[in-house]
């Protein structure tokens, strides 16, 4: 099985690195799933039932999501509806959402799971280790594709420290930032953060005159997406079919030119 996930989508520009590198990246690996998170998508906070559509109309078979699942309203709309989203396990767990998804795979169940981390992340209302071993139990699978939706390295080390031999794949995300510590640790498939789609020149995908406007003076201003062209940032990972175990990932980043 080969599995392809993009990082954080962030509002327009991340939407534009999809739709010009995706064909390409999907004749050149061949993925049999592509997964992507979408917390970002709609003017950097959240996701629309348009551009959720979108999604799937481009071929991502499911959509993960992180702190800004509800930060659109527009997605309560259709929520209900949206058998391809998956939210987290351990916050906002007051409002309509599922946190694992299934897709199919030769008849083996794979299981997209999404969970928040706590360490510098609010409104956290179950540490996820607890989660994550609830979801195991009342939602099995052959394997198991996890994205954590979390601030800190550290915390990501100790996820995948706790549920390696549990899980085949755990891909952090949220920080917007790609590290280089992918591998394969005793068959499990890691990286701390796969990185963004979204405007290359940024803060994390944000204005970065807004951002600055905001630090140096105090004032409050508006959540703004980067207008400048997107880096694009992607994992690949292909798994063993008769084990099940993860056997490779490959880094995927994609830069725009100056």
């Amino acid at each position: 099985m080969k599995v392809l996930f993009i990082g954080d989508i962030v509002g327009k520009r991340g939407r534009e690195a999809l739709i010009a590198h995706l064909p390409m990246l999907k004749e050149k690996y061949a993925p049999d799933f592509i997964i992507a998170n979408g917390e970002n998508s709609a003017h950097g906070k959240g996701i629309t039932k348009k551009i959720y559509n979108q999604y799937l109309s481009m071929g991502i078979d499911m959509i993960t999501m992180g702190n800004h699942t509800f930060s659109n309203d527009n997605l309560m709309t259709f929520i209900d509806q949206a058998d391809r989203l998956v939210c987290p396990a351990n916050r906002d767990t007051d409002k309509p959402g599922t946190p694992v998804r299934y897709l199919d795979y030769k008849g083996k169940k794979v299981g997209v799971y999404n969970l928040v981390g706590e360490i510098f992340m609010d409104s956290v209302e179950e540490s996820p280790l607890p989660a994550m071993e609830r979801l195991l139990k009342y939602y099995p699978a052959d394997i198991h594709i996890v994205d954590f939706h979390a601030e800190a390295t550290g915390e990501k080390a100790i996820f995948l420290h706790y549920f390696y031999d549990k899980v085949e794949m755990i891909v952090g995300t949220h920080t917007h930032i790609q590290t280089a510590d992918e591998c394969i640790f005793k068959g499990c498939a890691f990286i701390s953060d796969v990185g963004m789609c979204g405007g290359y020149d940024s803060i994390i995908g944000r204005d970065a005159d807004e951002v600055l406007e905001r630090v140096t003076t105090g004032r409050h201003t508006h959540f703004v997406p980067a207008d400048t062209p997107a880096v694009f940032s992607a994992v690949f990972v292909t798994f063993n079919d008769e084990t099940n175990r993860a056997e490779s990932i490959e880094r995927i980043q994609i830069r725009p030119e100056y």
